[in-house]
């Protein structure tokens, strides 16, 4: 869902041909990464067998990336 997000977030403004929203696009990335930083603590630390999973999936967004 997140990779999806990222995206949309930059290719709606190469669509709609605003080079003004691309400016935008750096930040957009960095605050949804560390959100799914957070998101990932609360689910290692409340969600039973995530963390097996978390080691198992170990990109989040882009893969052999992070």
């Amino acid at each position: 869902m997140c990779a999806s997000v990222l995206l949309i977030g930059t290719g709606a403004p190469l669509l709609l041909g605003s080079w003004w929203g691309l400016l935008g696009v750096p930040l957009f990335m960095r605050v949804l990464g560390a959100r799914a930083v957070m998101e990932e603590r609360v689910l290692t630390a409340e969600l039973e067998g995530y963390a097996n999973y978390a080691r198992r999936v170990r990109y989040r967004f882009v893969p052999r990336f992070w």
